[in-house]
């Protein structure tokens, strides 16, 4: 929603080729998690643990390195979409809803009542799909507002140009942080748990493709929304949260009619509200994850999570963290989301290698297929080289401030 748009509004279709690539070659990683859970009975935390303690411990340092940035890229994003639906505006203040917002997410977690509200955010999520689906094809019929495309920019490959970092930034978070694909195992483990039905590693991967490729579908729709309605204008979508949030749902008032104002707003903020929830929650849950492993802790392993007191301090640190890592960026959005995402992108090959080496030690019969494992190596390939030229565009940067 914030980067496949902002890339289509600044750049019309030369990054297209990136998102495109980024979500194909993410994928094997992602589905890992899927399907490690399944088949061992146990979190791809675990494996890690089975790698060696210092493949733990690195697994546990990313988190801690990473936590704080991407909660508060994902909670200012979620803050400005309710300050947007709730016309808080000359009420209370950006950082005091932000505020509410954290409170809210934490409360829901410790009282244990997410199970519920993650129903309804399904129903509200296909309201945004539908919407998303009616603006694009109306934003199509009208045709774009400027034809002046390029589907491909050679300067984003130039390691000097200031838009370099734009493409790292695109596609860490394309579809998401890859180091995340641990959260997919934990959950995995827990739905089976609450259900009761151990699902087949067929099942539990059919299952992880349908949401995977419906996810990776949306980014192109919202880059044709930027490219369409803004690229080839005087138009830009704000760095601001509240302002940004206000912008996306402009641009779905323009396809579809301001009819749609309400209903967009709520849907958006709903999806982003449950996405806030579920990193509080990924993130608090893995790290209590390797904690119990670290410590060897039975007593905390045996009670409900929301009860863990490692669970609990990491919901409150992370609420905290994040708050000040949003006050330290302040307005600007787009430079706190394009940081967190380029961060999520470095760390990226470290995971890729370990989640690709753990389904490798799974049996015959659930390891990945052979066109599986091809583009595993297209993937770590890829995210190692360009993670390399990003770090050394960094250096060079340095060197030449």
């Amino acid at each position: 929603m914030v980067q496949s748009t902002r890339a289509g509004s600044d750049y019309g279709f030369s990054l297209l080729w990136a998102l495109v690539i980024a979500n194909v070659l993410k994928f094997p990683f992602f589905e890992y998690g899927s399907r490690y859970a399944a088949a061992k009975g146990i979190s791809l935390i675990d494996g890690y643990r089975q790698l060696g303690k210092g493949m733990l411990l690195l697994y546990g340092l990313i988190t801690l390195g990473t936590m704080f940035f991407v909660t508060a890229a994902v909670g200012a994003v979620t803050a400005g979409f309710m300050y947007n639906l709730f016309s808080l505006e000359g009420h209370i203040s950006l950082n005091a809803s932000t505020l509410l917002l954290f409170a809210a997410c934490i409360g829901i977690l410790l009282l244990g009542r997410y199970k519920a509200l993650d129903r309804l955010i399904k129903i509200v999520g296909s309201v945004l799909l539908l919407s998303t689906l009616l603006a694009l094809i109306s934003t199509i019929w009208r045709g774009p507002v400027s034809n002046e495309f390029q589907w491909f920019d050679i300067s984003f490959l130039n390691i000097a140009d200031p838009k370099f970092p734009f493409l790292i930034a695109l596609m860490g978070w394309m579809p998401t942080a890859v180091d995340l694909s641990a959260w997919n195992s934990l959950w995995t483990l827990e739905r089976r748990k609450e259900t009761g039905y151990k699902a087949s590693v067929r099942e539990t991967v059919r299952e992880f493709r349908i949401g995977y490729w419906l996810s990776a579908a949306l980014a192109p729709c919202f880059m044709i929304l930027g490219a369409f309605l803004i690229f080839g204008t005087d138009q830009s979508l704000p760095s601001g949260a509240a302002a940004f949030a206000s912008g996306i749902i402009g641009l779905y008032t323009e396809s579809i009619g301001d009819w749609s104002r309400l209903i967009i707003g709520a849907a958006a903020f709903s999806i982003m509200f449950g996405t806030c929830i579920g990193v509080f929650d990924g993130y608090a849950r893995s790290a209590n994850h390797v904690w119990l492993m670290l410590t060897k802790s039975k007593a905390q392993e045996k009670r409900h999570l929301s009860h863990s007191r490692t669970y609990q301090i990491v919901i409150l640190l992370l609420g905290i963290g994040a708050l000040g890592v949003i006050n330290y960026f302040g307005s600007s959005l787009a430079r706190l989301v394009d940081f967190a995402t380029a961060i999520s992108f470095i760390i990226a090959p470290v995971i890729a290698i370990a989640n690709f080496k753990l389904v490798m030690g799974l049996s015959a019969d659930d390891r990945p297929g052979p066109w599986l494992r091809v583009l595993s190596y297209f993937g770590i390939s890829f995210l190692s080289v360009f993670t390399l030229v990003y770090l050394y565009s960094l250096v060079l940067r340095h060197h030449l401030l």
